[in-house]
């Protein structure tokens, strides 16, 4: 393992400094690479004296130690903490050091900006004369979090540890003995690798979360919720394990569905600048987070588990068999083959309608036939049109930052087929027709009533939400990020799920 220790105190015989030959030595007692970088020792101006530390040209030892942070798959900060942070030495040679271009990028997807720094870990060692505990529940560590999460963390560098040695005023001898002991240890766990267990599995279970997209699921088991209160008393249904049981099997589903969208979609996400949140994929394969063959296993595991939990769900439902698994497996299959071969129903052009459907009329008829309804009674359309009308602005808009991405891999999204301008006029149509189909749902209390008051909601927030749209036709910008456009008509939509639920619930 190569190993950068850079001493930040400006006194190189101190204490930091012992402590940072002593997991020096520990590092390579366990055969770690080791270089050092003593700040105090280098010739550099800590001052950055244009607008941009970019437009300063480097000395010549802020060049090698840019080579050797590149180098390093481990980085190690030894600095005492002074005022709450680090000594002005320190915070100089990341000003100057960790600049743009060269530990993070800015991009249009995500926060916009990128770490440049991933695969790399660091550990930070800090003395200071405050109590630990105080420093860390009083003061609340802001020198470990201005290190840890705004700096090293911003490039990219996870995890962070740190070890914190104090008061040093006092401390005997035999204390500071102690602690040199510590960071001799310190260096000698890199004989397990860079990563514990404990950090490695922290890494996978984020990777695997932030590749099936939980920000999707509420709404899924909203409408699910809505289908399955609509066939059955509330007391029958939270309690029911079949209930459970079939939630299980739709979100194992939609799990695999997201899967198999990242294998598909992966050309697109990596030529699409312009992801986010909402669009452009979880980037865990573009950014290397997941290899394809995990995710294959990831999308075995899920149909594995899919298909145990809809045994059980055939094995105990009192509905009809047939009538179940006709609703699940057309429901699955449609999911999947949002983009899945052979359908490929998103490259062909019926991917909004696909989702719309799925995620309204398929849920919550999931929802109704699972808990002992018909599938041919009119209370699951009636609950589910209104709901796929306002799911459809959504969907609509979310083609607009991908619009140049699918269209280069053949992607037939309404966004790409209409261009943006046909899009936005599309999801304002969509808007205003989920808005007068809660007026209308409401005044003739359709649905037994689940929509009632819907419109004092939905009819206010249909009027920002098409004025917004109309803002983005009449600027005309290019093709980018429609954020604020997304949180408004997802926000739209929770009202077509909410009052429903609030109201079967009731």
């Amino acid at each position: 393992m190569n190993v950068l220790i850079v001493l930040g105190h400006p006194r190189t015989g101190s204490l930091c400094g012992a402590l940072a030959d002593a997991f020096d030595a520990g590092a390579r007692s366990v055969g770690a690479q080791v270089r050092r970088l003593d700040l105090a020792t280098l010739d550099f101006n800590p001052n950055v004296l244009g607008q941009s530390p970019v437009q300063q040209p480097l000395e010549t030892d802020l060049v090698r130690a840019q080579e050797l942070i590149l180098w390093a798959e481990h980085l190690v900060f030894v600095y005492p903490t002074w005022w709450g942070t680090m000594p002005a030495l320190l915070k100089g040679f990341l000003d100057r050091v960790f600049t743009a271009g060269f530990s993070f990028c800015t991009c249009e997807g995500g926060t916009g900006y990128q770490g440049l720094l991933r695969g790399r870990s660091a550990q930070l060692i800090t003395t200071m004369d405050t109590p630990p505990l105080i420093h860390r529940f009083i003061y609340r560590q802001p020198g470990r979090h201005a290190m840890a999460r705004a700096t090293l963390g911003f490039c990219g560098i996870d995890p962070v540890r740190s070890l914190v040695f104090g008061p040093v005023k006092d401390a005997s001898a035999e204390q500071r003995q102690r602690w040199l002991t510590r960071a001799h240890q310190q260096g000698q766990r890199l004989a397990h690798g860079r990563l514990s267990a404990a950090e490695r599995l922290r890494q996978q279970g984020g990777h695997w979360l932030q590749a099936m997209r939980l920000q999707f699921y509420p709404m899924t088991w909203i409408a699910y919720t809505v289908g399955a209160l609509a066939a059955a008393h509330v007391d029958g249904v939270f309690a029911n394990p079949l209930f459970w049981l079939g939630y299980l099997c739709l979100f194992l589903a939609e799990v695999a569905t997201v899967l198999i969208n990242e294998l598909v979609d992966l050309q697109s996400d990596r030529l699409n600048p312009f992801f986010s949140t909402f669009t452009g994929g979880s980037r865990v394969l573009v950014d290397g987070l997941l290899s394809p063959r995990q995710v294959r296993g990831g999308i075995g595991a899920a149909l594995a588990g899919f298909a145990l939990a809809s045994v059980g769900l055939l094995l105990l439902t009192p509905a009809p068999l047939t009538a179940v698994l006709s609703v699940l497996l057309g429901m699955t299959v449609l999911a999947m083959g949002y983009t899945a071969p052979p359908l490929k129903l998103c490259y062909r052009g019926l991917g909004e309608l696909d989702v719309a459907l799925t995620h309204s009329v398929g849920v919550i008829l999931c929802g109704y036939v699972f808990l002992g309804g018909a599938w041919n009674d009119p209370m699951p359309w009636l609950l589910s049109l209104p709901l796929l009308l306002a799911i459809l602005p959504s969907i609509i808009l979310s083609g607009i930052p991908d619009m140049a991405a699918d269209a280069a891999v053949g992607k037939r999204t309404l966004a790409v087929r209409l261009g943006q301008r046909g899009a936005l006029r599309l999801a304002q149509v969509f808007t205003l027709l989920a808005a007068g189909a809660a007026l209308v749902w409401q005044l003739m209390a359709l649905a037994q009533g689940a929509y009632a008051g819907v419109a004092y909601a939905a009819i206010p927030h249909a009027a920002v939400l098409a004025w917004l749209l109309h803002r983005r036709i009449a600027s005309s910008p290019p093709p980018g990020r429609v954020d604020g456009l997304m949180v408004a008509s997802l926000s739209f939509l929770l009202w077509f799920g909410l009052i429903p639920l609030l109201r079967l619930v009731g």
